[in-house]
């Protein structure tokens, strides 16, 4: 069967235990069609980059599945009809990847960039010409 990964955002205002139910419930969903929720993640409430339907926050659910595209196309059917979920996304993929997501990641332990790469006490050196020669691009007086 296919794999899939699908991320639901369901209202701020429900309670830990409803989101978590949530999962639950379209997990039964899948289930009764033939499919499986291999992993299920539960992200919390995060701050959205914009407002849906009044809400400035969401309750975040990541799960991994294993199902026929008819089983996950009636799942996304009633998320979408169900008032508390107000986005849901899903992925068809090759693989699962294996371990917690990346949101599940401790920060220290993601890949640091240029900044973390540098020994205990070395700067960047930084110039700040405030006058001397601009060249002819940078020249501004007239």
């Amino acid at each position: 069967m296919p794999l899939y990964e699908h991320v639901m955002i369901a209202r701020q205002d429900l309670s830990n235990a409803q989101a978590e139910g949530l999962i639950e419930h379209f997990s039964t969903v899948l289930a009764d069609n033939g499919g499986k929720v291999v992993e299920h993640e539960y992200w919390g409430v995060k701050t959205m980059a914009y407002k849906i339907n009044k809400n400035r926050k969401g309750h975040y659910a990541f799960l991994k599945s294993d199902a026929p595209a008819a089983a996950v196309q009636e799942m996304e059917r009633l998320m979408r009809l169900h008032d508390d979920v107000m986005r849901v996304l899903t992925i068809k993929v090759d693989t699962h990847a294996e371990g917690p997501s990346v949101q599940m990641q401790k920060r220290d332990d993601r890949e640091r960039g240029e900044r973390g790469d540098r020994p205990e006490g070395e700067r960047r050196e930084r110039s700040f010409d405030r006058g001397g020669d601009r060249g002819a691009a940078g020249d501004r007086r007239r």
